[in-house]
């Protein structure tokens, strides 16, 4: 009986210990065989939300091609690309081989400087007596100052080459400018400066001979000229044609692109807002708008009399008016070129330019095939050229069977042609100045 009862409980223990070892086997062992099958299971039941996913993001790529923020992103990528161009200026700075100090003492400096160069300028307040600003081309280094304290002998002179920019339209001008060139005059007598290069706001009529007595060429010590409006002189040697750009005395601003900018309908199918002359073209141009009732379709703001100064309102309603409108009327005034035309470029409002000669001694068509606006023209400047404002009501005809698809690669094209523009002048001023000063120093 005892015998049974031990064999019982040993069978009872063993039968124990076999369940307590497959309990422990099932535990351990079969969860570790199942793992893969569920993460297997897991996965196929991730499979539909990870094409949901995928599908999303190519249908956020695919709407891409229309994006709201593409401008703001485009600014981000220029405001980078300018970061990294300011960044390698520095690493390049020790290696620059030709200094050049442009002093800016008319207003078509900052053209030059902000708006070709795109260079910054410390401080940036407009009214400061003193600004300058350092920018790296090629392997010239510029430095650029301006102000009402930039006056002759009151400043250092610690370069060898200088860029002096001048306005001589009038008489007050002139006597002004006339002061700078016989200072530097001085400097270059003294061998306190090795080289000169002037750029000059020129008479609008190219009434220039003042500046004849200076120039290199006359046995003067200006080597290189710069100058505005269709001079006869240019010969693309010594003498170059350099554009009228925006009007910053009037604080005209840099432009970035924007989306609204290239993508919006514009309201307005053109705009004029200027002075009215008596007996010119700008007043054949106003009756003609008025007869087809096309003024009611443009943005028209008339004055008799010019205002040298634009307050912040007049200004704005100007911005205003390039911004919103697909064509900006420039009329001839005293001369063929004008600051309105470099102006609806920068907000892709296509220029329709009245192509015709004005009075005075600039290159005669007759004789120079691309008078008036012989630089713009040599450079494919994407413009509508008229003869004659009777032209006009065909043009604003064929504008209104445009549809904006059209119109949106035509600002492209403009926008895209005024940065080539600019790049294509910065370029070609460094390499005149490298090859005329770094020659004449060998020589």
């Amino acid at each position: 009986m005892r015998l049974t009862r031990k064999r019982l409980c040993s069978f009872l223990i063993a039968l124990y210990c076999l369940f307590s070892l497959y309990a422990a086997y099932h535990v351990f062992f079969g969860r570790r065989r199942r793992a893969p099958a569920a993460s297997l299971r897991g996965l196929r039941k991730g499979a539909a939300p990870a094409r949901e996913r995928r599908g999303r993001e190519q249908s956020t790529l695919g709407s891409e091609e229309w994006n709201p923020w593409e401008g703001d992103e485009k600014n981000e990528q220029q405001h980078r690309f300018k970061t990294s161009l300011q960044i390698l200026n520095k690493s390049t700075k020790g290696k620059t081989d030709f200094r050049v100090q442009i002093w800016g003492k008319a207003a078509i400096g900052l053209y030059l400087w902000e708006h070709i160069f795109e260079g910054l300028l410390d401080p940036t307040d407009v009214t400061a007596q003193w600004r300058e600003g350092n920018s790296v081309v090629g392997r010239t280094h510029y430095s650029f100052i301006t102000g009402p304290a930039v006056v002759p002998e009151y400043f250092p002179i610690d370069v060898n080459n200088v860029v002096l920019i001048l306005n001589g339209r009038e008489k007050t001008k002139i006597f002004y400018a006339t002061q700078w060139l016989l200072y530097a005059q001085n400097l270059v007598q003294t061998q306190k400066l090795q080289h000169l290069a002037v750029v000059l706001l020129g008479n609008e009529h190219c009434n220039n001979e003042w500046i004849n007595q200076f120039l290199k060429r006359n046995g003067g010590f200006v080597e290189l000229l710069f100058i505005i409006y269709d001079s006869p002189w240019v010969n693309d040697v010594d003498i170059f044609q350099w554009p009228l750009g925006v009007a910053t005395y009037r604080n005209f601003p840099v432009v970035e692109a924007s989306w609204s900018m290239l993508h919006n309908e514009r309201p307005y199918l053109c705009n004029f807002l200027g002075t009215i002359y008596e007996n010119s073209s700008r007043q054949a141009l106003m009756n003609i708008l008025k007869q087809d009732g096309n003024d009611k379709l443009c943005w028209v703001s008339a004055r008799e009399q010019w205002q040298p100064q634009e307050t912040n309102e007049s200004l704005k309603n100007y911005q205003d008016a390039l911004l919103q409108s697909d064509l900006t009327l420039c009329p001839v005034g005293v001369n063929t070129e004008c600051y309105r035309i470099y102006e609806a470029c920068s907000y892709g409002s296509i220029p329709v330019v009245e192509d015709v000669m004005t009075a005075g001694s600039c290159g005669n068509a007759s004789v120079y095939r691309n008078s008036p606006l012989q630089l713009l023209k040599s450079m494919d400047a994407p413009f509508i050229f008229i003869k004659n404002w009777n032209e006009l009501p065909a043009v604003l005809e064929k504008e209104k069977t445009l549809i904006l698809q059209e119109k949106v690669q035509r600002r492209k094209m403009l926008l895209h042609w005024y940065q080539h523009f600019k790049t294509e002048l910065k370029m070609r001023f460094t390499n005149i100045l490298e090859s005329s000063f770094l020659m004449n120093n060998k020589g």
